[in-house]
């Protein structure tokens, strides 16, 4: 067979080339993205986070909170960063220990719409109601003699700040509470307080801390 009756070698199309170095473009791509997500992924902000439970109607200070360096990325607007936090700032619900301080959690003292009330309950509160329970406040009018009308809901909604067991005579102890209640229902509870009625708290389910 002469040279000239040989097959020519085929040259590669065009297109083949370009399919290959396009497929060879998406995986560096991809592989750059990877990198970049996981080095957002690694980048931390400094927020702040509660140093104790804070209660609603709680002026924040700072003694009442820490900074830490967390990774949030796009979510980081939606907590308060050190030198963002207002002066005269209060918090609008209960702030648990440890936890991130939302943005929207903090307000302005004139915006608060809760007040505190201390109340003694005839019969001791169960062991878990702490700081930053979420409660109902019941109370039983006073009647005659000695004897209490049926018991019912006073405060529907009520947030414990603090809790002073008293230790006394079985059957007999009680309990200090100090309880942030709304605005609405400070003038039902003083005469509750005033005329006698029976006191009790009882835990809303699922609103522990």
């Amino acid at each position: 067979m002469s040279a000239h009756d040989r097959p020519r070698a085929r040259s590669r199309p065009f297109w083949g080339d370009a399919r290959f170095l396009l497929g060879v473009l998406l995986v560096v791509v991809s592989v750059a993205g990877v990198w970049l997500v996981v080095g957002a992924a690694r980048q931390t902000v400094p927020v702040l986070a509660a140093a104790r439970t804070i209660v609603p109607g709680e002026t924040l200070g700072a003694d009442d909170v820490r900074t830490v360096d967390v990774a949030l990325g796009a979510t980081g607007e939606a907590y308060v960063a050190p030198g963002d936090l207002p002066e005269a700032a209060v918090a609008t619900r209960t702030i648990s220990a440890g936890e991130l301080v939302p943005a929207h959690a903090v307000g302005s003292g004139a915006d608060a719409r809760v007040t505190t009330v201390v109340v003694d309950t005839t019969v001791d509160v169960p062991a878990a109601i702490a700081s930053g329970a979420r409660v109902e406040l019941w109370h039983a009018p006073a009647l005659e003699r000695g004897r209490y009308d049926t018991p019912r809901i006073l405060v529907a909604d009520a947030t414990v700040a603090d809790v002073v067991r008293e230790e006394g005579v079985i059957g007999q102890a009680g309990a200090t509470i100090e309880l942030v209640i709304p605005r609405a229902d400070v003038a039902a509870t003083l005469a509750a307080l005033s005329g006698g009625s029976s006191l009790s708290v009882v835990p809303v389910a699922g609103r522990m801390p």
